[in-house]
């Protein structure tokens, strides 16, 4: 599998969750918010934990993937670093996973505003503008989302405001942030 070899850590906060989509989405999200904030989008592969431990035991010794039963099914595996001057959509339609990795996902660091504020936006302004626009308003909101998807089409996101930066005040959800999963699930088509 050509991955780096690192993965995100069990640190104990997370809260407990049986969908193995859903813990992935929170251990990144847990593995970012101990990178801090103002940091680049990482990209990781989802590859089935078992398969892992069976195909290549080296990678998931270093991995610190442990041969318990009750381990998560799923293990990210944190990818090269994402080229800073390409788009990220364009930079997504260039990725094809091998068959051993059963999904992908990304986390990333946006402004949002409140649907208020969106109404007040003004029309017409440059990609730049608007840019700035949104980095000066003062409604704006830092939040980091974690958005994955796998190959047989299943979507997670997790939610995590700056200002509520806890494991207790994430939000998830499969339908968060549907413009970014579908360009993760463009990674899988054959087309």
């Amino acid at each position: 599998m050509p991955m780096d070899n690192t993965a995100p850590g069990e640190t104990g906060s997370l809260p407990p969750t049986a969908d193995p989509l859903t813990r992935a989405v929170l251990e990144i999200d847990d593995y970012a918010a101990g990178l801090g904030w103002d940091r680049p989008a990482l990209l990781f592969a989802l590859v089935d934990t078992a398969r892992l431990r069976a195909e290549e035991p080296g990678l998931a010794d270093r991995l610190d993937v442990a041969d318990d039963p009750g381990a998560t099914e799923l293990t990210p595996v944190e990818q090269d670093e994402l080229p800073p001057d390409v788009p990220l959509d364009e930079f997504l339609a260039t990725i094809a996973w091998p068959d051993a990795v059963t999904g992908c996902a990304l986390t990333l660091e946006r402004l949002m505003l409140p649907p208020s504020a969106e109404a007040a936006l003004p029309e017409g302004l440059s990609e730049d503008e608007l840019t700035r626009w949104v980095a000066e308003h003062p409604e704006r909101r830092e939040v980091r989302m974690t958005v994955a998807v796998t190959r047989d089409g299943r979507r997670e996101s997790a939610l995590r405001l700056r200002e509520k930066d806890t494991p207790t005040e994430v939000l998830t959800g499969a339908g968060l942030v549907p413009n970014l999963a579908e360009a993760l699930a463009a990674t899988f088509s054959d087309d």
